[in-house]
């Protein structure tokens, strides 16, 4: 069984990457000071603090596996459930191939011998993360929390390298932006993504000894953590990096280094990012596992994908999720997969935001251990947020969300051929006609 440690692990593992040493540049650059810059990733902490306190409501209250998939399936039945179900499923499968090249591209910059292996070195990490879960849930719930508590310490490292060595900014190479309207919404959006991975622990709640006191403390308090590293990760860039070098970086975290110890920054960064990312992958893929054994369980996909392990793994589930992921890898659509499932994952948050309403007037009596801070406003509040970052998503980005709307209408059509013939199985073994 999982507790505290795992959940505090997965969320900071799975949130905590390259994400930070790269989005503080965007960020900066829609923006016209330090204070602005450092408000707009305290806004975005603080409403993905709120989400995570309004879906640890529906976590001890559906205490299953599966995530968003269970709520949503609770909320509006099993067509919206198996939509969530499988796109979400599909996001993460998109997410590991991405990752996994993201990891072997940065193991070539170390290692440049490796450099054109991109592809072998990819499958191999993935592969190897396989292996883990393959020993048993106890086996990738203790290197999640040993890998986690290593990147976690390398983010401190950085930011305390800033303040000890870097000294003021010299003067901009290029002027700060002029902050606008739009330039904020875009920089909370950008800010909002890089907080994406707080929700993970949700998936596991069936196998969290204690889910009423561990899913809400490990979602809160993972979620606080990172808003502490990621702030403080902005003071070392601001201290190191003039406002509008800073702005103009599209990785500063590398620009900082550089400034610091010289041409072997880059290296460094390199380093920190690799650290970073195997407690990342290790945590996807066992998110998404938990997605498609909860959906065979619950019969809306092929019922041997709830196989598990005698070390708790769900083994089915583990080798399609591994399939897909390598396919992807090979083939190289992971990259445009990865773009058109990111208007997935806004489009399933704020289903699930909905569900919160929704089954709190339709089960007012149902035991909630934990109940959402300041409802309904707080509800209110994730809910409009997460409907904005779908039409955000949608009118920044039309194509690619055609392409998530014409995956999903794909994954219907193929739900409804496979429950056609399980309801002609059934009637054809009523009359005799076929054996049990």
């Amino acid at each position: 069984m999982l507790g505290l440690g795992f959940g505090l692990a997965v969320i900071v593992g799975s949130t905590l990457g390259i994400g930070i040493l790269r989005t503080p540049g965007l960020v900066a650059g829609q923006l016209s000071s330090p204070s602005s810059i450092l408000l707009v990733w305290i806004v975005g902490g603080l409403f993905t603090l709120l989400g995570a306190a309004c879906f640890a409501e529906l976590g001890t209250m559906l205490p299953r596996e599966g995530g968003y998939y269970v709520y949503a399936r609770e909320a509006f039945g099993d067509t919206v459930g198996f939509a969530v179900g499988w796109t979400d499923w599909l996001s993460y499968c998109a997410v590991l191939g991405y990752v996994s090249i993201g990891l072997s591209e940065l193991v070539g910059v170390l290692v440049p011998a490796l450099a054109s292996w991109v592809t072998f070195v990819a499958i191999a990490s993935l592969v190897s993360l396989v292996a883990l879960q393959w020993a048993g849930v106890q086996v990738s719930s203790r290197f999640q929390q040993a890998a986690t508590a290593v990147k976690f310490f390398a983010f401190l490292v950085l930011v305390v390298a800033a303040f000890a060595i870097g000294g003021t900014p010299k003067a901009p190479i290029a002027a700060a932006a002029t902050a606008s309207i739009a330039g904020v919404v875009f920089a909370l959006q950008a800010v909002v993504i890089t907080y994406g991975g707080w929700q993970s622990a949700l998936y596991f709640s069936e196998e969290d000894r204690d889910p009423a006191g561990n899913i809400p403390r490990s979602m809160i308090g993972g979620v606080l953590a990172v808003i502490v590293v990621y702030l403080l990760v902005n003071l070392a860039l601001l201290r190191v990096l003039p406002l509008g070098d800073l702005g103009r970086s599209t990785f500063p975290a590398a620009d900082a280094a550089k400034l610091l110890v010289g041409a072997g920054g880059d290296r460094i960064i390199a380093a920190l990012s690799v650290i970073s990312l195997p407690p990342m992958l290790n945590a996807i893929m066992m998110i998404g596992t938990r997605i498609l054994f909860a959906m065979g369980r619950d019969g809306l996909l092929w019922r041997r994908a709830a196989t598990v392990g005698a070390g708790g793994t769900p083994t089915v589930a583990t080798l399609v999720t591994t399939a897909v992921a390598v396919v992807g890898i090979l083939s190289g659509t992971f990259q445009r997969l990865v773009a058109i499932t990111a208007f997935f994952l806004v489009l399933n948050y704020s289903i699930c935001s909905l569900a919160l309403v929704v089954l709190r007037r339709r089960q007012p009596a149902r035991p909630r251990p934990f109940r959402a801070w300041g409802y309904p406003w707080s509800a209110g509040i994730v809910l409009i947020g997460a409907v904005a970052l779908v039409a955000g998503t949608l009118v920044g980005d039309s194509v690619n969300g055609a392409g998530g709307l014409a995956l999903l209408a794909a994954g219907l059509a193929g739900r409804a051929v496979v429950k056609r013939q399980a309801k002609e199985h059934a009637e054809d073994v009523e009359t005799g006609r076929a054996p049990l």
